[in-house]
């Protein structure tokens, strides 16, 4: 299943977003004791990690059963300004009561062969399964190009069918990342893209509306294998698609 809910304007967009999140977490927690939540990185998301981090969410998320992990990251150590951990932290991680037991980060600073090994490792520690374990959501951004997390077009990334985490060398940004697949998106209770701004707009439509070209235009790819999906935009990124 998918929907896409579209609101008037940047600050609506940032409080339901921030709103959509804390139902999931409160009902995950209610429900299986837990809320195992995976961070995208850029621009868009910080105003809503820092609206999560205020006290009008302090008795709507039990913070102490939630855990954090990230859909992507830069391969910088976590104190540089690139990395996806460092802005989750100053916008909502240092702010919260969280565990820091309970912080996963990728560790952008190793090989990233190494990284993406030890990551799905994490990921396999906390949920005891072989198979792609159901997260309770997963965040997500979508690129002008049509990318999302580090699923860039035309790289081996968007062909994996084995494994969760896999490291990439991302040409356009003469850069490498390690990514969460298709296999482990795909295989979460929820999954939310994000997005805002005018220059959203093109690729939305192109996404939702245009051919199936996956190789082109990696959002494509996430489709839930039994859970539901979901776009949270505002009125300039979703100006031509329809709300579902």
């Amino acid at each position: 299943m998918s929907d896409i809910t579209i609101y008037p304007d940047s600050e609506h967009f940032v409080d339901g977003s921030a709103d959509f999140i804390a139902g999931l977490a409160a009902r995950a927690v209610a429900e299986r004791g837990r809320f195992a939540i995976a961070l995208s990185g850029g621009s868009t998301p910080r105003p809503i990690y820092a609206r999560l981090a205020t006290g009008a969410y302090a008795d709507r998320i039990d913070w102490t059963r939630v855990h954090i992990f990230f859909g992507d990251e830069r391969c910088v150590p976590p104190d540089d300004s690139r990395s996806n951990y460092r802005m989750a932290r100053e916008a909502l991680l240092d702010h919260v009561p969280l565990p820091s037991g309970n912080i996963h980060r990728i560790r952008g600073e190793d090989d990233p062969a190494q990284a993406a090994l030890a990551y799905a490792q994490e990921v396999q520690r906390l949920f005891r399964t072989v198979s792609a374990p159901a997260f309770d959501l997963i965040c997500l951004g979508v690129g002008g190009n049509g990318h999302t997390a580090s699923l860039f077009p035309g790289t081996a990334a968007l062909r994996e069918r084995v494994r969760w985490v896999v490291p990439q060398y991302v040409e356009v940004m003469t850069t490498w990342r390690v990514t969460f697949t298709t296999v482990l998106i795909n295989a979460a209770r929820h999954i939310a893209f994000f997005a805002a701004g005018t220059g959203k707009a093109d690729v939305l439509w192109r996404v939702h509306e245009g051919p199936y070209q996956p190789d082109v235009l990696p959002s494509q790819l996430i489709q839930p294998d039994n859970g539901q999906l979901h776009w949270l935009v505002d009125a300039a990124a979703g100006a031509k698609v329809q709300p579902v």
